[in-house]
């Protein structure tokens, strides 16, 4: 018998997926439907474990929901893919089987360019022109609504800190260390012109495999924020993190256009007021995880942090911008925005 190819498996574990969705979205109907069946269920999906940033702020949301609007809504949270990968929690909102939920940028690229703008390098000077940045409507309306076609909107956006090259065994203190290297970065044309310009060899793959190519050297290092080395086990391989702060690019939660306009006047306020508070307890939420996720890796994990001068970095990757904004000339008033916020908030990186 002729062994069979793993490449057969590939369309079944897509159709199992679907179908393990499908099904458990058919299970939370009827539990819905079950207990009150005057509410009407507010399902949220998210990609992280119950103890991250982003689900502790969508459970906080998730109380002042249910306790201003409980005798009409019931909000419910949706941890670690139960709904599905992000790809189809997406589509799910999309068409309005679930309400929200966490959008990664790479993913939201593919519906609206204007998006594109988040993932260049060096966009933001420093965090707090990041923050004020994506705290300005003027800045982050054309954007968050560009999707609307889809049939959902952007309603708050989430701190995903800043990006930086860990890898393991060489220390990356300038561009030209990473000639030679291969590094995963997300599936996103911007990040592999990145690492062309940086030097390295840019190795697209999903962030669930990173770990076995790390420990098996099918790649040399990786890009992420600190929780990646804790979280996901990655300073148990990967022992130099370099500072280099390459990218800040927010996480975002999206509602289904039809849901968000069938909403009353009050309950949109009190709506709005929640997607208020999901950014504001994220964002305190993530400053101690990180906090925690550095002294975790330091001490246990043994992994070195570095401070590589940022300067060679963002010299090598200026002319991403250029190309960038050549093709997408709709974006050019937001980034001159953002530079404004720049000029206000300069890098405090030596």
């Amino acid at each position: 018998m002729k062994p069979i190819k793993p490449s057969f498996f590939r369309p079944l574990r897509r159709l199992s997926a679907l179908v393990l969705t499908a099904l458990v979205l058919a299970a939370i109907t009827l539990t819905g439907c079950s207990g009150a069946s005057h509410k009407r269920i507010v399902r949220i999906g998210h990609n992280q474990s119950t103890n991250h940033p982003t689900h502790i702020a969508l459970t906080a949301f998730q109380n002042y929901i249910n306790e201003r609007l409980g005798d009409q809504y019931t909000v419910e949270v949706y941890p670690s893919e139960l709904l599905g990968s992000q790809t189809d929690m997406v589509q799910l909102t999309q068409t309005g089987a679930i309400d929200y939920c966490i959008a990664s940028n790479a993913i939201l690229e593919t519906f609206s360019k204007n998006y594109e703008i988040f993932n260049l390098p060096y966009l933001f000077a420093s965090t707090e022109a990041y923050h004020h940045a994506m705290d300005d409507p003027l800045i982050t309306n054309p954007i968050f609504t560009s999707t609307q076609k889809a049939g959902f909107t952007a309603v708050t956006w989430l701190d995903a800190g800043t990006r930086n090259f860990y890898t393991v065994q060489k220390p990356i203190e300038s561009p030209s260390d990473l000639k030679g290297l291969k590094i995963r970065v997300q599936q996103s044309p911007t990040n592999i012109e990145m690492m062309r310009l940086l030097g390295g060899s840019a190795t697209p793959m999903g962030f669930g495999d990173v770990y076995t190519a790390l420990q098996s050297h099918i790649i040399d290092g990786a890009e992420n924020n600190e929780m990646a080395l804790t979280d996901n086990g990655h300073g148990d391989v990967c022992k130099y993190y370099s500072y280099d702060m390459h990218q800040m690019v927010p996480d975002i939660l999206i509602g289904n256009n039809a849901f968000i306009e069938d909403l009353t006047q009050e309950e949109r306020k009190i709506f709005e007021e929640g997607y208020d508070l999901i950014n504001q307890v994220q964002r305190e939420e993530w400053v101690k995880a990180v906090n925690q996720a550095r002294d975790k890796a330091a001490t246990e994990q043994k992994v070195q942090f570095l401070y590589p001068d940022q300067a060679p970095f963002v010299k090598a990757c200026f002319p991403l911008h250029e190309s960038v904004l050549q093709n997408n000339s709709a974006i050019r008033p937001i980034y001159d925005a953002i530079q404004n916020y720049n000029t206000q908030y300069p890098t405090t990186v030596q």
